[in-house]
């Protein structure tokens, strides 16, 4: 397993955020609890996504989610 880089995108069909990594390739939608590292600063933070009213990622200060880089395990 790796950690691969990629892109967090809200999926509108889903109603979930997922990791887009390119060349088509997605992470297969988010679930509550789901752990992954979000870039800050030039560095990796660990984070946990989960949902109230909205989707918040547990472990950094209330910020927008679309579009952050971001890197998840991934089986290769």
């Amino acid at each position: 397993m790796v950690k691969k880089k990629g892109v967090l995108c809200y999926d509108r069909e889903s109603g979930r955020y997922d990791i887009y990594f390119g060349n088509g390739s997605y992470y297969g939608g988010l679930h509550c609890g789901d752990c992954f590292d979000v870039e800050m600063d030039g560095d990796w933070v660990p984070v946990r996504i989960e949902m109230d009213d909205d989707w918040y990622l547990v472990g950094v200060p209330k910020i927008r989610l679309d579009g952050l880089t971001v890197r998840a395990d991934r089986y290769e």
